[in-house]
């Protein structure tokens, strides 16, 4: 039985369980053959793996309030969107 392919939506919807490790080997498995074939996705996925690695030690006390603040409002913008 073969697992279902990945469009790219489920790439970006799954991309930081997929770097943080969490998906189950048929859909890790589904994701990389999706990442392989899809220049797009392979793009993306590069680019998630540089933010996460420069920004990594970034914390919240390294930004200033206005920083912190503005990105806040962006994920709530954000997150109103997509519903």
């Amino acid at each position: 039985m073969s697992e279902a392919p990945y469009s790219c939506q489920g790439i970006v919807d799954d991309v930081t369980e997929y770097l943080d490790g969490g998906l189950q080997t048929p859909e890790r498995v589904a994701f990389e053959r999706h990442v392989a074939i899809c220049p797009p996705c392979r793009g993306y996925l590069s680019q998630i793996r540089t933010v996460t690695r420069v920004a990594g030690d970034l914390r919240e006390e390294h930004l200033s309030p206005s920083v912190r603040d503005g990105l806040l409002a962006a994920f709530a913008d954000w997150k109103k969107a997509r519903r």
